[in-house]
């Protein structure tokens, strides 16, 4: 169990920034996740684990967003944007052995992508996420979601196609 978590900790942390915005929330939902997959499930089989934890993890995301609605609800003159400096930009490999204008370009094209995936909707962002970036499949992707593949389908489809239009002068 501990190199599973190990192994989508990271990626995992990244999924919950982008949809709730704030490293503290993305934090505590992976960490409660996490916990909640050793506590409850792990003598499930190994098999079983990525769909779960990121069922678990989407369960969280959404906790967060109830949260966040009824604290503007509850506390509206409070200004809630983030302004706490997060950094989302993706690991871009080493880049001092390359040259000024590709780094430069790689760099342009990682902000514009970390934009597009911020910008997405909740559950596009999701099935993107879980099936480019976890490598889970449809089947496994839908039970993550707690909704149909033909869902999954759609909403990467969706996802795929805004990603597509964003970033064709950075990835053809």
């Amino acid at each position: 169990m501990a190199s599973f978590l190990a192994s989508v900790e990271h990626r995992a942390y990244r999924m919950a920034l982008y949809a709730l915005k704030q490293r503290d929330d993305a934090l505590d939902a992976v960490q409660d996740a996490m916990l909640q997959l050793v506590q409850n499930y792990s003598g499930h089989s190994e098999a079983e684990w990525p769909p779960l934890f990121h069922r678990i993890l989407h369960n969280r995301i959404q906790d967060g967003h109830r949260r966040r609605r009824w604290t503007r609800l509850l506390t509206p003159w409070r200004d809630h944007a983030d302004d706490d400096g997060i950094d989302l930009t993706l690991d871009i490999a080493d880049s001092r052995q390359q040259p000024q204008a590709e780094r430069l370009h790689q760099e342009r094209a990682m902000t514009r992508l970390q934009k597009a995936l911020h910008d997405l909707p909740l559950r596009q962002q999701q099935a993107y996420l879980l099936r480019h970036w976890e490598g889970l499949d449809v089947k496994a992707t839908a039970q993550a979601m707690r909704c149909s593949e033909g869902s999954v389908k759609t909403h990467l489809s969706r996802a795929l196609a805004t990603l597509k239009k964003e970033l064709a002068e950075d990835w053809p």
